[in-house]
């Protein structure tokens, strides 16, 4: 099954770091928060990816051409026609289809734009920016029960203030950015049937507004309740906050670790 992941904005909320690089390619741990996502998929079995490129594209270009070629030991002799030798491979057996999709192209026009790379199957797709814990196999499991258009992951991210509850004037209790009790938003994490492109019209669609909003309509749009972790790094503190947790340890998306 492939998987799309859309890393194409321009992310100017972080433009501390977007300046020169695309979102994407923000690290977390030293790797790609991309990267990360990527071995979330490759953790459940999933290899083949198709990134949708806008912003600052050849970046990630360059990135996956040498991370390619280069990680792990290596032997350069430069007598050969071919002069790097590869002693072992560090890294999933990915392969990574990297597809211009315009600099100015919203979200839904980049997941159309992915149509011909993505075949007549199901498919998964996600954002370039977002981290979870979320069990793909529950996830895929749910999709394939309800037998409808689209599921995405619905998630409660954590409050952005500490949370109080009050006996007239009292506090009688304090949590410190709690998970918001109420209210689930997108997580992205979506599966989809290869129909959805049809509630696509083009490049200037936004997919969280008219494609999500019709296929609501059309009662082919189900929801994943994920209670777990999830992180959207849409600020220089949503990143220093994923960086915290990095070097604590206590990264609960990296499945790939346990």
């Amino acid at each position: 099954m492939k998987v799309a992941i859309l890393a194409g904005g321009k992310g100017t909320r972080l433009a501390e770091e977007t300046s020169v690089r695309p979102k994407p390619m923000v690290e977390i741990g030293g790797m790609p928060i991309l990267w990360h996502i990527m071995m979330i998929y490759s953790h459940y079995g999933y290899n083949d990816f198709s990134v949708a490129l806008g912003y600052k594209g050849d970046y990630i270009k360059r990135y996956f051409a040498e991370y390619g070629t280069l990680a792990g030991s290596i032997t350069v002799n430069m007598g050969r026609p071919d002069p790097v030798v590869r002693h072992d491979q560090e890294h999933a057996p990915w392969t990574v289809d990297l597809i211009e999709t315009g600099d100015e192209t919203l979200t839904g026009g980049r997941v159309k734009r992915l149509q011909p790379h993505l075949g007549n199957e199901t498919f998964m797709l996600t954002w370039g920016d977002g981290v979870s814990d979320v069990d793909l196999d529950k996830l895929l499991a749910f999709h394939r029960y309800h037998g409808k258009l689209a599921t995405i992951t619905a998630v409660r991210p954590p409050a952005r203030y500490g949370h109080m509850r009050f006996d007239g004037d009292q506090v009688t209790a304090f949590e410190e950015k709690p998970q918001t009790a109420e209210g689930w938003i997108n997580g992205a994490f979506f599966v989809l049937e290869p129909q959805v492109f049809d509630y696509i019209e083009g490049d200037m669609v936004m997919f969280e507004h008219a494609p999500l909003e019709n296929l609501a309509r059309d009662g082919q749009l189900m929801a994943y309740r994920h209670d777990g972790f999830w992180a959207a790094m849409d600020t220089l503190r949503d990143k220093h906050i994923l960086q915290t947790l990095w070097n604590s340890g206590q990264r609960p998306w990296a499945v790939w670790e346990k």
